[in-house]
């Protein structure tokens, strides 16, 4: 016998378990197919340091994640963009745009306990964990397709009106629905780490672009920083290898002094920087979220943010027709919702990702007079505030107020 569901969601990561949430209250049978055991947290959810666009951050108070997290968010409430070499500096204040921050900054540990404490309180929800998706089958007369997983008790047929793959940027469901992918290596790889700094974190995010790449200091809600430094990919494994001192110096040199006199470290984690984009997001009965459909570089902090809208149209294109979940008209409707948001936000990332790392004179003199240009002239800050809070495109009701 086969279990049958009216959605089906691969990946129990960080859009994944926020889609479960998202849909709690429509009273429709979702279940949830997790690789980690009960008790467990996936690997997404580490020690990097999230940065939560405020869109993000209106839609999981709403979805009541935010009071879940142990730890208080690190308010951005000024962004300061500068690049070496280069004349011309952004500053950015939450304050003239009558903002209390433009974002909030979490550990990903955090809020992966924060999101497993909500998924706790769904006693409509199905878990099937540790299980990972096998195959897709067909789509039956009653209009649910077949998805076989591997669980404990061996292979397990479901059926569900709709099979969303949020099961990351090697998705398993995409490679099912023979759906092929833009890939681009940028050649580098981020270091992340929480460093303590002699000055205690006042709300700014210091952001810094050099030759050998992006370094940036984020104000956690624990008094540290979370830095994340770019680094070329053949010297990773050298800078990983560097006594705290050294590492602590690499830093300096690269921040400069903004926030202080750097002290200490905590561990570093590595994350080779490749996009990798879906050429579809859809197939039969089918639909690709998050880092499924687009993993982009992560400058400018844009990509669970867009995961998160991505789940959030989803979830209320379902609440306004239920019965209509996983029908070729919806998905095809999700599609028409999510390009506006989808393009400018991949556009964006890339653009700024390739923009700072070119090293000829004429990009030199071309970065300096944006620079300045974003300095001084309202209109062009304006845009890039709206960006960066999540305002892109047809936003999602809960990302525009914390009332649900």
């Amino acid at each position: 016998m086969s279990e049958h569901h009216d959605v089906l969601i691969i990946g129990g990561g960080l859009v994944g378990a926020s889609l479960a949430i998202a849909l709690d209250h429509l009273g429709l049978e979702v279940a949830l197919v997790e690789a980690t055991p009960a008790g467990a947290l996936p690997a997404v959810f580490d020690q990097r340091n999230l940065s939560f666009a405020a869109a993000t951050v209106n839609a999981l108070t709403a979805l009541g994640v935010m009071a879940k997290l142990r730890t208080a968010a690190g308010p951005i409430r000024r962004i300061h963009v500068s690049r070496a070499g280069d004349f011309g500096r952004v500053r950015l204040d939450a304050a003239d745009y009558d903002r209390e921050f433009f974002g909030q900054v979490v550990v990903a540990r955090d809020f992966g306990e924060a999101l497993a404490a909500r998924l706790d309180e769904l006693p409509r929800l199905r878990r099937y964990r540790p299980a990972r998706f096998l195959r897709l089958g067909e789509t039956g007369n009653d209009g649910r397709r077949e998805v076989v997983i591997a669980a404990a008790e061996g292979e397990c047929s479901l059926r569900a009106r709709l099979v969303v793959g949020a099961d990351g940027t090697r998705s398993m469901l995409r490679e099912a629905l023979g759906i092929g992918t833009e890939e681009h290596d940028y050649g580098q790889t981020l270091l992340v780490a929480r460093v303590r700094s002699e000055r205690l974190p006042d709300g700014t995010a210091w952001e810094r672009f050099t030759d050998s790449g992006p370094t940036a200091l984020l104000p956690r809600g624990d008094r540290h920083y979370g830095v994340v430094h770019g680094v070329a990919r053949a010297q990773a494994d050298a800078v990983m290898a560097l006594d705290e001192a050294s590492w602590l110096a690499r830093l300096q040199q690269a921040i400069g002094w903004r926030a202080g006199r750097l002290l200490e470290s905590g561990p570093r984690s590595a994350y080779p920087l490749v996009q990798v984009l879906a050429q579809s997001c859809l197939g039969e009965r089918a639909l690709l979220l998050g880092n499924a459909a687009q993993t982009i570089h992560p400058l400018g902090a844009q990509g669970f943010n867009l995961g998160l809208r991505d789940a959030l149209t989803l979830a209320e294109l379902i609440e306004q027709a239920p019965a209509e979940a996983g029908s070729e008209a919806m998905l095809r409707a999700y599609v028409a919702r999510r390009e506006e948001d989808r393009r400018q936000t991949i556009a964006f990332s890339e653009g700024l990702a390739r923009f700072t790392s070119n090293e000829t004179p004429a990009a030199r003199r071309l970065r300096s007079l944006g620079l300045v240009a974003a300095s001084q002239t309202r209109e062009l800050q304006s845009l890039l505030v709206g960006g960066a809070m999540g305002f892109r495109g047809e936003v999602p009701a809960l990302c525009r107020s914390e009332a649900r």
